[in-house]
C-alpha cells in the first residue's frame, strides 16, 4: 500500500497512480503551499489534488519516478543533506523514497531527487524501476523486497560504512534509538527531525534535546520550546540546535542564490501572520 501524509498531515492513499482517499488535515492554511501552489484552504480534496500533482509532475509512486531534481526550497531537509554531503560535513544520508522505503546513499544528487517532493511517507510498495534507478545512482535500498521504512535499521547499516551521516526521523523513539547507535557503533549521527506537525509537548521537548536540526512544520510545541543556535526561514522555519546542525545550515546558505540577511538576535523569530493556521 502507498500512503503519504501531506498538507497538514492529511494521509493520502495512492492506488494505480492516483490519489483515491485522504483523511482530514490538521491545519487549514500553510504559507508554503499558498506561496508555491496557491492553496488558499487546506482540505482533504486539496491534499488529494496535490498528491495527484506530485504523481503527474514527479512520477511519485510510479515507475516514472524522477530521482534527480533541483532544490525545491532554500533550506529543506533534503537540500541541507545534499549540501552536507557535497561539502564533506556528512558522508551520507539515511532517508526515504516512495517505491523503495529507507535508502542510504552518499550521492547528494540522489538525496535531493528522492526527498525534494516527499512529505511524510507512511508506507510504500517496491517499484522495480525505482529500485533500479536508486541502485544505478549509488543508493542502497534497505529492504527492496518490501520497501520497508525503518530509519533505525538504516542507520545500523550506514554505521558499518560511514563515520558521520544524517538520518531523517519523524518520531522521538527513533531519534533516541539513533543516539544509542552512536554509543554502540562509534558513529556520529546528525539527527534531522521532520514531519513534526501534531507532536505532543513532552515528545517535542525531548526531541529538541537530542536532535541536531528540526523542521517546525505546523507544530505549536516546537515553536514554543525551541532554543535554536540558528534559524532559517520565518514561516516554516528550520532550526539548528547544535553546533554541527548550525554548521551544515550555514554551509547550505552559501549555495542559496537568493540574497540572505545574517544578523544576531533572540530566536526564534515567528511573525504571527506568516505561520501555518492553526498551529497544532
Amino acid at each position: 500500500m502507498d500512503q503519504m501524509e501531506l498538507l497538514g498531515k492529511s494521509r493520502v492513499r495512492v492506488e494505480h497512480e492516483r490519489a483515491v482517499e485522504a483523511s482530514l488535515p490538521m491545519i487549514e492554511w500553510c504559507p508554503l503551499f499558498w506561496k508555491v501552489r496557491g492553496v488558499e484552504r487546506i482540505t482533504a480534496d486539496a491534499a488529494m489534488d496535490n498528491m495527484d500533482f506530485r504523481i503527474k509532475e514527479h512520477g511519485m509512486f510510479t515507475p516514472r519516478r524522477k530521482l534527480e531534481m533541483d532544490a525545491f526550497v532554500g533550506f529543506g531537509a533534503s537540500e541541507t543533506m545534499m549540501t552536507g554531503i557535497s561539502s564533506g560535513i556528512i558522508q551520507a544520508a539515511v532517508t526515504v523514497c516512495d517505491g523503495a522505503g529507507t535508502v542510504i546513499t552518499d550521492n547528494p544528487t540522489l538525496v535531493q531527487g528522492m526527498g525534494g517532493w516527499i512529505s511524510g511517507l507512511v508506507e510504500t510498495d517496491p517499484i522495480p524501476e525505482v529500485l533500479d534507478g536508486i541502485a544505478a545512482r549509488g543508493g542502497h535500498v534497505l529492504s527492496p523486497e518490501d520497501a520497508k521504512i525503518d530509519q533505525v535499521e538504516g542507520a545500523y547499516w550506514a554505521s558499518e560504512r560511514f563515520e558521520k551521516f544524517a538520518v531523517t526521523v519523524a518520531d522521538l523513539a527513533s531519534a533516541e534509538a539513533l543516539r544509542a547507535i552512536e554509543d554502540e557503533r562509534g558513529a556520529r549521527i546528525m539527527i534531522i527531525g521532520v514531519h513534526l506537525t501534531g507532536i505532543d509537548r513532552s515528545d517535542a521537548s525531548r526531541l529538541l534535546d537530542i536532535a541536531d536540526i528540526v523542521t517546525s512544520c505546523a507544530s505549536k510545541e516546537i515553536r514554543d520550546l525551541v532554543k535554536p543556535l540558528i534559524q532559517v526561514g520565518t514561516a516554516i522555519p528550520l532550526f539548528g540546535l547544535t553546533k554541527w546542525g548550525k554548521e551544515i545550515l550555514v554551509e547550505r546558505a552559501k549555495e542559496v542564490t537568493s540574497p540572505i540577511l545574517i544578523n544576531t538576535m533572540q530566536l526564534p523569530v515567528l511573525p504571527q501572520e506568516k505561520q501555518p493556521r492553526p498551529l497544532v
